[in-house]
C-alpha cells in the first residue's frame, strides 16, 4: 500500500476502536469461520434467537411459537415482503435513528426497500472488508466502482474521498465511454475494479478489439458483482490486467454473502452471517446433494426486518463440508435468477453458462441475448459485425444442448438494451410454462 492507502486502512480501524471495535469483532469472527468453519451449534442458537425475536416483535410471525424450528416457517420472497412490508418490521427497531434502508435495483420489477439495524450494518461492513481482502481489495485502495449511479446509491464527495473511490457510470458503454473509463483508470492509478459483470465484460471486449496496452495500469484486483460472469470473460480480464478476478455473491437487501474461489467457478459462503438452505425447484423440500435447487437465505443479524427463509430467486448446487462440529458451505454452481434459466425441448434445465460460454469467443459478436419463447422455440439476438458472424457455427454450438426439435430464430439488432438497473441480461425466459411453474 502507498501512504494515503495505509492511512485510510489504519484510520478506519482506529475510528472503529473508538466506537468499541464492533466491526473488528465481527471481522475476526468472519475470518475465523473462513479459516476453520462455522460452529453448527452456535448457528442453531442464532437461528432460534432470531425466530424468537421475530415472533415477539413482528406482526407477520406473531402467531408462531418462539421455539418453532426454522424448517416449519414459511418460505418468503420479494413479493411476500412487498405485499406485507409493515408486518415484517420489528416494533423494537423500526424507528431506531441508526437504521438504514437498502433498496434493490428493481432490474426486472418494482424495487424493494429493506431496513437494517446498526448491528446488521456493522456485520455487513465487516463481511465486505473481509471478503474484499480475500479478493485482493483492502480499505483505502484506489477503487473504481462501475454501475448505474441512481440517486439512492450515489455517494457524496466526502464519502468518495474517505473511501478513495471513483464512481463510474455504466449507463453508456459505447466505445467512446469505454475509452474514457480506461483513461481514468490509468491516470488515477486505480488498483481495484468493482462493477457489474456485464460492464467489466464490455471493458474487456474493448481492450481486446482495440488492442489497448494495459502494461502500465495499476489494477491488482477485479471484483465482478450482481451478474454471472462467463468463464471466457473472467479469463480475459485476468490476462489483460494480470490480476485475480473473483466475483462477490451479493445483493442489496442482504449484503456481500460470498466470494468466488480462486481456481474454479464455485463460491465460498459467509456462514457466520447467513444460513443457507437449498430447496427443490418445485417444492420446499431440501434438495438432494448435488441437485440444482433454490437458494433460501436466513440473515442471522437483521433484527429490524427479520429475513427468515428468503427465496431470493437464485439457483445453485451446494456442497457442505462438516468437520468437528463446524461446517463450510460452497456453491459449486451458481445459476442466477430462476427467470433466467432455460430448458431444453424435454423440459430439462440447462445452465446459462452453456450459452454464455459458447458465445463469448464468437468472432464479430458484440452483444447477444438468448431468449426462450416457448417449450421448443428460442430466439437469439445478435449485435455486431454480420459479415464476421458465422451463424451456422453459433447454432451448431448451442443446438445439441437444447435438442433437435429446437427452433432457433436469429434476429440481428443494432443495440441490446440494458435493464433499468444498468445490468445487461444475456439469458431470458419468456416461456409461460416455466415462468409460472409446471
Amino acid at each position: 500500500m502507498i501512504l494515503d492507502e495505509k492511512l485510510r486502512w489504519f484510520g478506519f480501524w482506529t475510528l472503529d476502536g473508538l466506537r468499541r471495535g464492533q466491526v473488528k469483532k465481527y471481522y475476526n469472527s468472519i475470518k475465523a469461520s473462513y479459516q476453520k468453519g462455522t460452529s453448527i451449534q452456535e448457528t442453531e442458537k442464532k437461528i432460534q434467537k432470531l425466530i424468537a425475536h421475530a415472533v415477539r416483535t413482528t406482526e407477520y410471525y406473531k402467531d408462531y411459537d418462539e421455539k418453532t424450528p426454522l424448517e416449519q416457517l414459511p418460505v418468503v420472497n420479494k413479493d411476500t415482503f412487498r405485499n406485507n412490508y409493515d408486518t415484517f418490521l420489528s416494533e423494537v427497531y423500526k424507528n431506531a435513528s441508526d437504521n438504514r434502508t437498502m433498496c434493490t435495483s428493481g432490474s426486472t420489477g418494482t424495487p424493494l426497500s429493506m431496513v437494517q439495524n446498526k448491528d446488521k450494518i456493522n456485520h455487513n461492513t465487516a463481511g465486505g472488508i473481509f471478503l474484499g481482502a480475500v479478493g485482493g481489495y483492502y480499505i483505502g485502495m484506489k477503487e473504481a466502482f462501475i454501475r448505474v449511479w441512481v440517486n439512492n446509491v450515489k455517494k457524496s464527495k466526502v464519502q468518495l474521498l474517505a473511501e478513495n473511490m471513483i464512481m463510474m457510470d455504466s449507463s453508456a458503454m459505447d466505445d467512446e465511454a469505454l475509452e474514457k473509463m480506461l483513461s481514468v483508470i490509468r491516470k488515477k492509478r486505480v488498483k481495484c475494479l468493482v462493477g457489474y459483470s456485464s460492464a467489466l465484460g464490455e471493458i474487456s471486449r474493448y481492450i481486446e478489439e482495440t488492442h489497448v496496452d494495459t502494461s502500465d495500469f495499476c489494477v491488482s484486483s477485479i471484483i465482478p458483482i450482481s451478474e454471472s460472469m462467463p468463464v471466457k470473460v473472467r479469463e480475459n480480464l485476468k490476462r489483460q490486467f494480470h490480476c485475480p478476478v473473483r466475483a462477490w455473491y451479493s445483493n442489496e437487501e442482504n449484503g456481500i454473502m460470498g466470494i468466488q474461489r480462486p481456481d474454479d467457478e464455485s463460491y465460498y459462503i459467509d456462514t457466520e452471517s447467513y444460513y443457507y438452505e437449498i430447496l427443490k425447484l418445485d417444492s420446499d423440500e431440501p434438495a438432494e446433494p448435488g441437485e440444482l435447487g433454490r437458494i433460501v437465505i436466513t440473515d442471522l443479524y437483521n433484527y429490524a426486518f427479520p429475513i427468515l427463509r428468503y427465496d431470493n430467486g437464485d439457483l445453485a448446487i451446494a456442497e457442505k463440508k462438516v468437520k468437528d462440529g463446524r461446517y463450510k458451505l460452497y456453491l459449486t454452481e451458481l445459476y442466477g435468477r430462476r427467470s433466467d434459466m432455460i430448458y431444453d425441448c424435454n423440459g430439462k434445465a440447462v445452465t446459462p453458462y452453456i450459452i454464455t460460454n459458447n458465445m463469448w469467443d464468437v468472432k464479430g459478436v458484440k452483444q447477444f441475448r438468448f431468449i426462450q419463447e416457448d417449450v421448443t422455440k428460442y430466439t437469439l439476438w445478435l449485435n455486431g459485425d454480420r459479415e464476421q458472424m458465422n451463424v451456422e457455427d453459433i447454432l451448431g454450438r448451442i443446438r445439441p444442448y437444447l435438442g433437435e426439435q429446437a427452433e432457433i430464430t436469429v434476429d440481428y439488432v443494432d443495440e441490446i438494451p440494458v435493464l433499468n438497473s444498468g445490468k445487461r441480461k444475456y439469458i431470458e425466459n419468456r416461456c409461460e410454462k416455466y415462468r409460472t411453474g409446471r
